[in-house]
């Protein structure tokens, strides 16, 4: 398939075009770079939302009642499940999440596992990437579940304009209500399970550490009891998330975060292509093999090599450039 067959389909909405797209994203396909760029201009309309928080607090049962209320509402919706990856095929282990098989049918739902691939922070590389295309399709809503292995999953916050933080009562003492890490990125709190015993409790703990943040801006996040089971409180979730998108808006907060989007994936773009186009045009030459022998032999040190390659390689290109 040509590539401009492949966006005309990603652009229409078409399923087949935008999975095979994604497909060649994850496989670091030379052409998937060539169709993101034609599809650029027409991102940046979706609500990303990034959903994270501890194994076991329901993370995926609360995007499945959320895509429905969604639904109800007149939005479409596109699912990133970012899963821990197979050892052996770098796949991801658990699939397309079985409780969200009840969207599959639905054409206003299109829903992707994505294996993390050992990436820290909860999320896959490509996960930017994917988001961009599932919104050039044409989706409102974007969810993203991470992996949810611990306080690594602040990376989230890099993609979402809107990020949830997910727990359960009994998930551990009050200490665990004052991590640094994955509690400071929250713009809403969601406490699962609130059928369970010592769900007060965990809203208690988290807005105590709410009072403790100096450095909160206008919006205090909200905190959300739900039972997503049974789907109570996730049309109460719904309304929180439209408010946060409007907080933002009127705030200037999201022009602002899209600028600063921009400017670091310009550079996390051109920092991995100089760095593939360094590899390139060292890997396998004799002087390249000729100073790794020396590094593991102690006779020279990798920092001085780095920077003596770099070096050498960027007055090499300066010259080739100006001729």
């Amino acid at each position: 398939m040509k590539i401009s067959e492949l966006v005309e389909g990603v652009l229409a909405g078409r399923r087949r075009e935008l999975a095979r797209l994604i497909s060649m994203i994850e496989n670091e396909d030379p052409a998937a770079a060539e169709a993101l760029s034609l599809i650029y201009k027409h991102t940046g309309h979706a609500h990303i939302i990034g959903i994270t928080g501890p194994p076991g607090s329901g993370k995926s049962t609360i995007v499945t009642r959320l895509t429905g209320e969604y639904r109800k509402r007149g939005k479409t919706v596109g699912i990133i499940a970012v899963d821990p990856s197979s050892p052996f095929s770098g796949g991801a282990l658990l699939g397309d999440r079985i409780r969200m098989q009840e969207h599959s049918l639905d054409k206003g739902v299109f829903v992707r596992s994505m294996g993390s691939r050992g990436h820290l922070g909860g999320i896959a590389r490509a996960t930017s990437d994917v988001v961009r295309a599932i919104d050039a399709s044409g989706k409102d809503i974007i969810m993203v579940e991470t992996v949810g292995a611990g306080q690594s999953e602040v990376e989230i916050i890099d993609i979402a304009h809107t990020v949830i933080v997910t727990d359960v009562p009994g998930s551990g003492d009050d200490i665990q209500a004052i991590k640094a890490g994955i509690m400071e990125i929250a713009d809403i709190f969601v406490v699962n399970k609130k059928d369970l015993p010592g769900a007060d409790k965990k809203v208690v703990e988290i807005n105590a550490m709410l009072d403790l943040d100096q450095n909160m801006g206008m919006w205090r996040p909200p905190i959300v009891l739900t039972n997503a089971r049974t789907g109570e409180g996730i049309p109460e979730l719904a309304d929180k998330i439209e408010e946060h998108m409007k907080y933002l808006i009127e705030s200037g907060t999201l022009e602002k975060k899209g600028l600063q989007r921009s400017r670091e994936e310009l550079e996390q773009l051109m920092e991995y292509r100089l760095t593939q186009e360094l590899l390139t045009h060292l890997q396998n030459s004799p002087e390249y093999e000729s100073a790794i022998r020396k590094i593991a032999k102690r006779d020279d040190d990798p920092y001085t090599v780095a920077q003596r390659l770099i070096a050498e390689f960027l007055a090499e290109y300066t010259q080739r450039e100006g001729e």
